[in-house]
């Protein structure tokens, strides 16, 4: 394999170095390719030090040396790479020495065209362990089950029961098969770019399950992290998510392919964060609305833990 491992980096001083030599130790990673976003610590330097001394590193920054965040930093990544394979690492994450044992195997099958597997997940202090252990415990993020790639992507949308999740850093997807894709990240979004990209990405393509049961790479946790930086700031978890479901509701509807229950389960979803994020008046009178009209928006409400806890 020819394999690119896309890192975006910011504010990651303390952890790129970690990041890049877990991708080094593979023979298969025919290059690392950090993009650095214009961090406000020395991420810049490190990075300059690590593309002098390994050969397999190569940095870029944007052409204005600006920050632009992760979804164009990740989109400049794919442009500059030059692998058959393209895998994605987080700067405060790192890969262990089973990542790409699946994919030896599963990208024989010319079908197959990408695999996803299983994180676990590394706490880089107390503090950040007491903070958010609450979120991911020591689990792992992993897709409960092997499916069959035409069952990823409504697995995703929860419509065939519990699926579980995969992260990106545990992604690997063969370069010629994005060419399907129109676009790859969407820019405009501040949050959730990977996850609105994963939705669309097992639309187009054949996503395979590789190893689920054990972690191929590790979420680092600290008070640096995007999540910590938005607790900070008391946005409600339901806002984000408007903001995700409102992008993806809008592709559905203007993707001729996508059959119109799967359309409408979206839109569901889409309304039932749209009532968790509302004030109070206007919640209950949307759920007033929707009860006669249409119910089912309200039943998939209930699935939704914002809704249910602002509820009253």
């Amino acid at each position: 394999m020819k394999i690119s491992v896309i890192i975006p980096v910011y504010n990651a001083e303390k952890y790129i170095t970690q990041a890049v030599e877990s991708a080094l130790q593979f023979e298969d990673v025919y290059e690392v390719i950090l993009v650095e976003d214009q961090s406000p610590d020395n991420a810049l330097q490190v990075c300059q030090e690590l593309s002098v001394q390994y050969d397999r590193v190569k940095l870029y920054q944007h052409p204005d040396k600006g920050n632009h965040g992760a979804g164009a930093t990740r989109n400049l990544g794919i442009e500059k790479a030059e692998g058959d394979f393209i895998a994605f690492l987080d700067a405060d994450d790192y890969y262990l020495p089973n990542r790409f044992d699946a994919e030896k195997e599963l990208f024989i099958n010319k079908d197959v065209d990408g695999v996803y597997g299983a994180i676990g997940v590394h706490y880089y202090s107390q503090k950040a362990k007491e903070q958010y252990y609450k979120v991911f415990g020591d689990r792992l993020t992993t897709v409960y089950k092997k499916h069959p790639p035409k069952d990823v992507f409504p697995g995703q949308l929860n419509m065939i029961g519990t699926f579980g999740l995969f992260s990106i850093d545990a992604l690997t997807v063969r370069k010629s098969s994005l060419q399907n894709m129109e676009y790859f990240f969407k820019t405009h979004l501040k949050l959730h770019q990977d996850t609105e990209f994963l939705f669309r990405l097992s639309y187009y393509l054949n996503l395979y399950p590789g190893i689920l049961d054990k972690a191929v790479a590790v979420r680092g946790v600290h008070e640096n992290n995007r999540i910590t930086k938005v607790d900070s700031r008391q946005i409600k978890p339901a806002s984000t998510r408007v903001v995700l479901w409102k992008e993806v509701n809008h592709w559905a509807e203007n993707e001729n392919t996508i059959p119109e229950d799967i359309k409408l389960h979206i839109k569901r979803v889409y309304r039932s964060f749209q009532i968790a994020n509302a004030p109070f008046l206007k919640k209950w009178g949307m759920i007033t609305k929707y009860f006669f009209t249409d119910y089912k928006s309200i039943r998939s409400g209930l699935y939704n833990i914002n809704f249910r806890n602002d509820l009253f």
